[in-house]
């Protein structure tokens, strides 16, 4: 639910074939044949299986377990159990039609492009949100649920980007029934489109929203009544995860699969930082799955993002450290607010530029970024802390473009010599050479 990345229309990527002998990836034993949209690595498969949401005492799993009791106390059926059920072992290999079909993504839609996700093949992907399931979850008749899992985009490299993060995704469906219980003279539905709901309506119509009150077919009652019901419980969650005194506010924003929507915004050392997005869930996921007379909401939220937050974590590569310097400082049975993070020790950084002329045939716009960050971090890992863009220019007389780019390495477990430093830097240079034709300088 988390708003999707948006990538260059110009971007060229490349394709890392796991197994060029064989021309197949294969994840978990499963083997897949590759093609000309592969481009999952070496090192983002080293990931999957890592399940840091389900490890005991990390600070993912203690967030995680913090809001699924949530949900479990908010909301109980008539026999006083919990009415959310969840799902945190799903696959993360979706299909196309998972990923971004279900959920009504346009097929221009810049969040398919190869220089945002993870792809197997051209079928076949690493989820890029837990969202992703939604359909089928609903499809087998559940009608609250929530999703816990590790979610894979390619993304600049700095102290809050990684390529995999975890996210909560939630659902939760109610039939006009339990809505509006004995009020017989409310509807789910306007008249004009409940007597049309399975012909075929413009889907032009069905997605006007001029002013983000509803959905054409819903009428302004059965979207209030949710809205109400979403915005009060995940302020509370809010509440319940920051203090009762934290500052929010609600942002109107725009999701393909929800409508209205907004963000969570909370007010954390004088910045609104957004924690969460979240929408009534469009009609035509609904009636798409054979669920009618209903109307549901959904929302998502990152957990990297939030334990940041909440545990005074600065550095996002922190939560896949094996150290036990850093395992240690979280205990599952502490309250949250008495588990801060303590540096074990700092290591200086080891920065290091980059540059190189582009081939001829292409433009300083078109470079694709995403490729240079995934091959660095095949070759150096968790030792790259940062990569971002340090300068550009075309020469006046030539007409050739160059790029040159910083690279901090710092590691964070000991002192990372000039040496090593220097065998990574020149790997990278190579591979770039190789991989996308530039000229290093």
């Amino acid at each position: 639910m988390l708003k999707l990345l948006r990538a260059s229309p110009n971007f060229r990527a490349f394709s890392t074939i796991v197994n060029p002998s064989k021309n197949t990836v294969s994840v978990g034993g499963v083997n897949y044949e590759a093609d000309n949209f592969t481009n999952i690595t070496e090192k983002i498969l080293s990931y999957n299986g890592r399940n840091l949401h389900l490890q005991k005492n990390h600070p993912l799993s203690i967030l995680r377990q913090k809001i699924v009791n949530y949900f479990y106390t908010s909301y109980l059926n008539n026999k006083g159990n919990p009415l959310f059920s969840v799902y945190d072992s799903l696959s993360p290999i979706v299909s196309v039609q998972q990923n971004f079909d279900n959920l009504l993504i346009p097929k221009d839609h810049p969040s398919r492009a190869k220089g945002d996700c993870y792809y197997i093949n051209q079928n076949f992907l690493f989820r890029g949100h837990t969202t992703a399931h939604q359909v089928d979850l609903i499809r087998s008749g559940l009608d609250n649920f929530l999703i816990v899992g590790d979610v894979y985009r390619r993304d600049e490299i700095d102290s809050t980007h990684y390529p995999v993060f975890h996210q909560i995704d939630g659902v939760r469906i109610v039939h006009r029934d339990k809505l509006f219980g004995d009020s017989m003279d409310l509807e789910i539905f306007e008249q004009h489109y409940k007597t049309n709901l399975n012909k075929n309506i413009p889907p032009e119509d069905l997605q006007k929203c001029i002013d983000q009150n509803k959905q054409p077919n819903h009428t302004l009652e059965a979207v209030k009544v949710m809205e109400h019901e979403l915005k009060q419980i995940l302020s509370e969650l809010a509440k319940t995860l920051f203090g009762s005194k934290i500052e929010c506010r609600w942002v109107d924003t725009h999701f393909p699969f929800t409508q209205p929507s907004w963000e969570l915004e909370i007010l954390h050392k004088g910045k609104w930082i957004e924690v969460l997005g979240c929408g009534i869930m469009r009609d035509e996921i609904l009636q798409n799955t054979g669920v009618t007379n209903s109307i549901g909401y959904a929302f998502g939220l990152g957990l990297e993002r939030l334990a940041m937050i909440l545990f005074d974590i600065p550095d996002i590569r922190l939560f896949w450290s094996r150290d036990s310097g850093f395992l240690s400082q979280f205990d599952e049975k502490k309250p949250i607010k008495k588990m801060k993070y303590k540096p074990v020790s700092s290591f200086p950084q080891c920065p290091n530029d980059i540059s190189f002329w582009l081939p001829e045939t292409m433009d300083l716009e078109a470079f694709p970024a995403n490729d240079l960050f995934d091959m660095a971090r095949d070759i150096g890992g968790d030792v790259i802390e940062q990569i971002s863009l340090k300068d550009k220019f075309t020469h006046p007389k030539t007409g050739k473009s160059s790029l040159c780019y910083k690279i901090v390495y710092r590691h964070m477990e000991r002192t990372l010599t000039q040496e090593e430093v220097n065998e990574i830097h020149k790997k990278i240079g190579e591979t770039l050479a190789e991989k996308l034709g530039v000229v290093i300088r």
